[in-house]
């Protein structure tokens, strides 16, 4: 006979009391979204999208603005937008961050002029949209979709070097403006080839960081061109589960923290930059669930094979796995889903809390309870990790079991209850 939950509730806590002590997750981490869709011009629609990301329990938003060569200033139709958003967020507590970027590699602000024409474009938008504090310069410099060339005539990293240089020139010019917005760097991508010529130009983030580093060196400069580091975590997969360490190669994730503290240090440790203890956000992290035959026709396209997405409650306990470790890391300071809403075309993301309609996945209460969690600071980082979920879950039945594929919140035979009576 099943014991009943009360009874099972009661055999946690006293358990709980039982236990050694140990380190709590930081209640200072933000989380959220990256997210375009709230960068609106219309009022009204960006605060329809943040609101969404308000319900899932999201404090952050991550939005991108695209500088474009010959621009030196945030023209009309995008500053409009981001007023917007900035606005939104201000309105519903939600801190929103820019990332500031090239649309691709055709675009890469190679020369001195490109350089200076960026820096002043990031500038100006700190000027006028003074509702964003945090910002992101560049989008994955390790890869050839972002930033070309990768390689130099004799194979050298000039993709790096390059990148400093605009990451130096864009934070003085930041800086010029408000000493008081923090201003990340890096935005680098998890895996790279490390060889040219192979059609795919790019660099892991172990050749990248370190050789960021020595381009920070060469510089020969006195103080810091960044006060964060972002990074992009994402499995090799949708079915990769975030505790997937690297013990080899040049590749990192989430399961990895050590490994990253460690070049950064290594890049950094000993100059104006802060190395080892550099903060991290982790602004972008993924997981592609299955959309259900109801939702299919809000969707449209073929979904590559490599994805190999993820069942809801896989997606749920994943984000929780991930959110819990990011928690007990000690130098991150922000972990960011993409996205709160699915992307329509099956050769993006399916990775956000919502469908692509603006209804909730059965993800969604998952996530948001985990981040209540987190900023309780209930998350114990001492503990080994568990199959399932904390407070307000409880074991699932077989009928609930079965209910979780017609969309009820069941994840990994647990299931969200109603404690309120």
């Amino acid at each position: 006979m099943p014991k009943p939950r009360s009874l099972i509730a009661l055999l946690g806590v006293l358990a709980a009391l039982a236990a050694p002590a140990h380190a709590l997750g930081s209640e200072q981490m933000y989380m959220g979204a990256a997210e375009d869709e709230g960068r609106n011009a219309d009022p009204a629609v960006a605060m329809a999208k943040m609101q969404l990301a308000k319900a899932a329990g999201f404090d952050t938003i991550r939005i991108t603005t695209i500088w474009d060569p010959g621009q030196s200033a945030v023209p009309a139709g995008q500053l409009q937008a981001l007023q917007s958003i900035a606005a939104a967020g201000d309105f519903l507590g939600i801190r929103v961050i820019a990332t500031i970027m090239n649309f691709g590699s055709r675009t890469t602000p190679l020369t001195a002029s490109s350089r200076t024409q960026f820096a002043r474009f990031a500038a100006d938008l700190v000027r006028r949209v003074s509702g964003i504090r945090e910002y992101i310069v560049g989008n994955e410099p390790n890869l050839n979709r972002y930033w070309l060339p990768q390689f130099g005539p004799n194979g050298e990293d000039v993709a790096a070097t390059a990148y400093v240089q605009l990451l130096a020139r864009t934070y003085d010019a930041m800086k010029a403006v408000d000493k008081g917005v923090f201003i990340n760097g890096g935005s680098v991508s998890p895996r790279g080839i490390d060889r040219p010529g192979t059609g795919r130009d790019t660099h892991s983030p172990t050749a990248f960081i370190t050789d960021m580093g020595t381009a920070y060196r060469d510089l020969n400069r006195n103080r810091p061109i960044m006060d964060g580091f972002s990074f992009h975590p994402y499995g090799e997969n949708s079915s990769t589960p975030p505790t997937f360490a690297h013990l080899s190669g040049t590749s990192l994730g989430l399961a990895d923290y050590d490994k990253l503290v460690s070049l950064l240090g290594t890049a950094f440790d000993g100059t104006a930059q802060l190395g080892s203890t550099l903060p991290i956000v982790y602004d972008e992290y993924g997981v592609d669930s299955q959309i259900p035959d109801g939702k299919r026709r809000f969707y449209s396209g073929r979904e590559p094979a490599t994805t190999r997405p993820a069942s809801e409650g896989v997606q749920a306990a994943y984000y929780r796995e991930a959110l819990e470790m990011a928690a007990c890391q000690p130098t991150v300071r922000g972990f960011l889903i993409f996205h709160v809403t699915d992307e329509t075309d099956y050769n993006r993301w399916q990775s956000g809390v919502y469908y692509a309609d603006g209804t909730p996945k059965s993800s969604r209460p998952f996530v948001k309870q985990t981040m209540a969690e987190i900023r309780s600071g209930a998350v114990d980082c001492g503990a080994p990790p568990v199959p399932g979920p904390k407070a307000g879950w409880a074991v699932a039945t077989a009928a609930e079991i079965a209910a979780a594929e017609k969309g009820s919140s069941v994840v990994g035979g647990w299931v969200l209850v109603d404690s309120s009576g």
